[in-house]
């Protein structure tokens, strides 16, 4: 191991990942630098190519690579280091296991997977992003990885995975993954990160969620509890399906989840997920799942916030539940104050994020916003108009915006006074549901229901 990814290691671990010592082996000995050899897009917008002064530095920081852009648009890059070991920890790699992945993007991925002894099978709908991959995976002397090009929505047809893991940011899980992980080991675990874990950077070059891929928690000088299995309030030993490790869409970020089916539980019709509008017949897996040939019963737990790139096709779908799109500072119109702080101590970014996480559970209206006159990102509830609504701030304080600012301001200091009468619940502690909505042709299961943990 050199000494750069020496170093590289003790970054991830100090910004708060959970490296066992499989993972921690897996980023010493893969070479980041031979994924990046067309170079790289800096976070100052310039670009980072082989050879330039401080490349490698810039490679081995912990921090998202984007690798390529259309129209000055990120679309595939190489994801933050700490969430991506935060991740393969949610998907619990074994030796011998096979695993799908859903976003090739540079091939690193799919390389840590390979040298943790998983089997890989990889999916990008771009199919230069594709052989890009496949040409550094045979540089690097990495074998075995099976790429495909296609619609990750299938997925692999006609295959079984012990596994699932997505590195692109949707709206709900596809029901090909669901069929394609077949039901894994007995267990009573409820996977979710553990409390206090980390902190979280902003993900997003221009101040948004989603233009740069795969961005998450990273250091606060504080350890993380990681990846820790704990039992939730009321878990049973069941046969759940493998883990489907995927950021899925919420409030304008994409939190990701560790979503299971449960094996043989049957639904009588395919609902809608909130308004429960029947959506009519759907083929396929989806029709399995319906008729009990699959996962029909399928919950997640939120194990740990981030910001993605978004997919396309039906992996977007708007459906009942779904959030406006996050919104840039020069679409709204100037903020006064509705509502002091509550807190002489701000709000650190993890429990801003949880806090934003129960807003998106209590308000579809919850999204991500670039506030005028505010850095980093911001929670807001967000007016019909797209112009105006409420802005909560770290401080507990609110402002708001608009011709229905009263309206959207009582909302925030509802949500505020909720969440403190919760006892300020963590992401993880929410139990998720998930029902079939979506295009009816090529449906999806998004979060319908949510739960605290008693």
């Amino acid at each position: 191991m050199t000494d750069l990814r020496r170093r590289f290691v003790e970054r991830i671990r100090r910004d708060g990942a959970p490296l066992s010592p499989q993972l921690s082996a897996a980023f010493a000995a893969v070479p980041r630098e031979a994924f990046v050899v067309d170079g790289f897009q800096r976070r100052d917008g310039t670009w980072a190519r082989p050879g330039s002064a401080g490349f490698l530095e810039d490679v081995y920081r912990n921090d998202v690579l984007v690798t390529k852009l259309e129209a000055g648009i990120p679309v595939s890059s190489s994801s933050q280091p700490s969430l991506m070991a935060i991740m393969l920890a949610a998907l619990d790699v074994q030796p011998g296991d096979r695993v799908l992945e859903i976003g090739a993007g540079t091939g690193y991925n799919a390389a840590l997977l390979t040298v943790l002894g998983a089997r890989v099978t990889t999916v990008d709908v771009q199919a230069d992003v594709v052989e890009r991959a496949r040409s550094a995976l045979a540089r690097t002397g990495i074998a075995g990885v099976r790429l495909l090009a296609g619609d990750g929505y299938a997925g692999a047809p006609g295959e079984r995975f012990d596994g699932v893991i997505v590195t692109v940011g949707v709206a709900g899980v596809s029901p090909s993954w669901l069929e394609q992980a077949q039901p894994g080991r007995l267990t009573n675990a409820t996977a979710h990160a553990g409390p206090r874990a980390v902190g979280e950077e902003s993900t997003a070059r221009s101040g948004l969620p989603g233009a740069g891929e795969g961005s998450g928690p990273v250091g606060a000088g504080r350890e993380s509890a990681g990846w820790s299995g704990q039992v939730g309030a009321g878990d049973e030993p069941v046969v759940r399906s493998g883990p489907i490790v995927v950021p899925v869409e919420h409030a304008g970020t994409h939190p990701v989840l560790a979503v299971h089916g449960l094996p043989g539980r049957a639904v009588g019709s395919v609902q809608d997920s909130v308004g429960g509008a029947a959506q009519g017949s759907v083929g396929g897996a989806a029709q399995g799942l319906v008729e009990g040939s699959a996962a029909a019963s399928v919950t997640a737990r939120v194990v740990c916030p981030s910001g993605f790139m978004t997919a396309a096709g039906p992996l977007t779908a708007r459906h009942a539940r779904s959030h406006p799109h996050p919104v840039p500072a020069d679409s709204l119109a100037p903020f006064g104050h509705a509502a002091p702080s509550r807190w002489d101590r701000p709000l650190d970014s993890l429990a801003y994020r949880d806090l934003w996480y129960a807003a998106g559970v209590w308000s579809t209206r919850a999204t991500h916003a670039a506030v005028p006159g505010r850095d980093g990102s911001t929670l807001i509830l967000l007016d019909e108009t797209g112009t105006g609504g409420a802005a909560i701030l770290p401080d507990g304080s609110v402002l708001s915006s608009g011709a229905q600012a009263p309206r959207y301001a009582a909302e925030a200091t509802e949500i505020l006074d909720r969440w403190e009468s919760a006892n300020r619940p963590p992401m993880h502690a929410w139990r998720i549901t998930l029902a079939l909505t979506g295009d009816p042709a090529a449906p999806i299961w998004c979060p319908a229901t949510w739960e605290l943990d008693k």
